[in-house]
């Protein structure tokens, strides 16, 4: 499986957990909107600095082409999974009163 591939998995995957596993139902809600506006502002300013630096690089046969901020488009897929994955967990912990130790 190649870039796109995974970073697509992990994208569907996210909004199923988030819709149908968790049932947080992240993907409804304003505050988590905002939250991934700001997260991707950032997001882009990163990528950008470590692929046109060439810090980071891709195989072309891996990934799409098409490219925003000098980075794959797949990175926004896998970025926002990320980010919603790791906000329901956030919240399913939570809930469960998983504490410190």
């Amino acid at each position: 499986m190649n870039y796109t591939g995974i970073a697509l998995t992990a994208f569907l995957f996210s909004i199923l957990f988030d819709l149908y596993i968790i049932k947080s139902r992240l993907l409804t809600r304003a505050v988590f909107w905002t939250s991934y506006a700001i997260i991707l502002f950032f997001q882009l300013i990163t990528n950008w600095w470590l692929t046109s630096r060439e810090i980071v690089m891709y195989d072309p046969d891996a990934i799409i082409g098409l490219r925003i901020a000098s980075a794959p488009a797949e990175d926004l897929f896998f970025g926002f999974a990320l980010v919603l994955s790791v906000m329901n967990l956030w919240i399913y912990w939570g809930k469960k009163g998983i504490q410190k130790k």
